[in-house]
């Protein structure tokens, strides 16, 4: 029986945030060497974008009906995703449709599906970016009207609670933003801030949100509230330790 393995994310248009998300699918496609590896992007106008400029890309649907034609019998989906949230709920759907092709489809979790998720990202990215004095450290995630949103705010006390009072998580749209913030950040005597992306690829959200040269990007905000700011344009995915995890998620999924 051939048995594969879809990675899915949203995507990324941007050559800034390909090798973020092209470091997590290595290290899931060698987590799972018996299997058909293939890769999936979410977002409709990213797949035209890569098109566009000769890179090949297709949907979940796309790559899912491929291995049924192929002979496929099991089919494992690791989401590259962070939350549970619209997109995932997305995939979830999408999946589901595809269900009655296949002797076994399995849907994997997102990064931040549990408690234990939270403490352990918490922790690789406490390890990262060890703190500096009188420096905050921002992480600037995308940010959802989805309850899933709550893992922000969930993230932020794992970190506090792991002794890092310096880190603040913060969304451009959404909840907590940077105005939620900013009392903190003063009450802390936090002169400096250190801009990263708490998203898988460090793309065109972060160079635009996070460090653009707008008046409204997260930079030019902080620089406007006193405080100086430098950014790090570096995705979670490109970190060792967040690729483990994923990898972990795949196991689970395979048990």
């Amino acid at each position: 029986m051939e048995k594969a393995l879809v990675c899915v994310s949203f995507g990324t248009g941007a050559e800034s945030g390909r090798a973020d998300l092209q470091a997590v699918e290595a290290a899931l496609q060698a987590a799972a060497p018996d299997r058909l590896f293939t890769r999936a992007c979410a977002s409709p106008a990213v797949r035209a974008r890569l098109r566009a400029r000769g890179v090949a890309s297709v949907g979940l649907s796309e790559a899912l009906e491929a291995l049924a034609a192929r002979g496929v019998e099991d089919v494992a989906v690791q989401p590259a995703y962070l939350l549970y949230g619209g997109e995932y709920d997305k995939i979830r759907a999408e999946t589901a449709r595809w269900q009655g092709c296949f002797t076994c489809l399995r849907l994997g979790e997102p990064l931040l599906a549990g408690t234990e998720d939270l403490q352990r990202v918490a922790q690789a990215l406490a390890e990262a970016w060890p703190p500096v004095p009188r420096e905050a450290l921002i992480l600037m995630g995308h940010g959802t009207p989805h309850f899933a949103g709550m893992a922000y705010a969930a993230l932020q006390s794992a970190f506090a609670l792991q002794g890092r009072r310096d880190v603040f998580v913060v969304v451009p749209r959404g909840w907590p933003t940077l105005e939620n913030v900013l009392p903190a950040l003063r009450a802390g005597g936090f002169g400096a801030a250190h801009l990263v992306p708490l998203l898988l690829t460090a793309g065109a959200h972060a160079c635009r949100d996070m460090a653009g040269e707008a008046p409204g990007s997260l930079k030019r905000q902080l620089r406007a509230a006193g405080l100086s700011a430098r950014c790090t344009l570096q995705g979670l995915g490109s970190l060792t330790a967040i690729q483990r995890l994923y990898c972990e998620k795949l196991a689970r999924l395979l048990e």
